[in-house]
């Protein structure tokens, strides 16, 4: 064989190299592209739904912050629907990881722990981006037999609850299920009177009347809370 024959060889196996790196390397391209749309999207959506309402959102405007083009929205999420219900499920993820971390950081007994939830949702409620609770919003703003989002909040309700019942457990209630359930109307009633009145300061009468519920003996000042997240908006 000749040099001239060889080099052609050579380049034609570099050629044929190169397309087959191609084509393994394209799905991968194709799926870190889907994700970083997939996050805009699920970020847009979150900010819009939050501050304006599911209903009075609609996907030109997400797809607008998004910087995506429908056709991607409808191929990630396949309807408004599950987008909300994406929303829903990775805003509750983020609370929880957020609540759960402000109640237990600095570790301590029991009643500690629950002594920070207030001044926790205190310093939630004053962050320019609290627009209260997307779960309680988007219940709200639907009709009362739609199940899908019921469900998601429900099963974001169940955990936070254990939580705190896991706590009251530990603090030595004698019934700690109700004790929990006490306190997690109070967290939903502060969450709403806060969004209505822009007052962080309802997390304080929500705190004392959260501690009318332990025993006396049990009392303890609240520590302060580190601050929420600029971008938490769920609970």
């Amino acid at each position: 064989m000749g040099k001239s024959s060889t080099k052609s060889s050579i380049k034609s196996l570099a050629k044929s190299l190169a397309k087959s790196s191609s084509k393994k390397s394209a799905p991968h391209a194709g799926a870190s592209e889907d994700e970083s749309a997939r996050g805009r999207l699920l970020s847009a959506a979150t900010h819009l739904f939050c501050k304006n309402g599911i209903n009075a959102t609609g996907i030109d405007a997400i797809i607008e912050e998004a910087g995506t083009a429908k056709t991607t929205l409808y191929k990630l999420f396949g309807s408004k629907t599950n987008l909300v219900q994406a929303v829903l499920e990775s805003e509750g993820r983020q609370w929880r990881d957020w609540f759960i971390g402000a109640i237990e950081d600095g570790g301590g007994d029991a009643q500690t722990k629950l002594s920070r939830i207030f001044p926790a949702l205190k310093s939630w409620f004053a962050e320019d981006r609290f627009y209260g609770c997307p779960f309680i919003n988007a219940v709200g703003e639907h009709d009362k037999d739609q199940k899908q989002f019921r469900t998601i909040a429900l099963k974001h309700k169940k955990i936070v609850l254990g939580h705190i019942e896991k706590l009251a457990d530990e603090l030595g209630s004698a019934e700690p299920a109700v004790l929990a359930h006490q306190l997690g109307l109070l967290i939903d009633g502060a969450i709403v009177a806060a969004m209505v009145s822009r007052d962080p300061g309802v997390a304080d009468t929500a705190g004392l009347a959260a501690c009318s519920l332990l025993p006396p003996s049990k009392l303890k000042k609240p520590r302060r809370a580190a601050a929420a997240p600029a971008q938490l908006m769920a609970v």
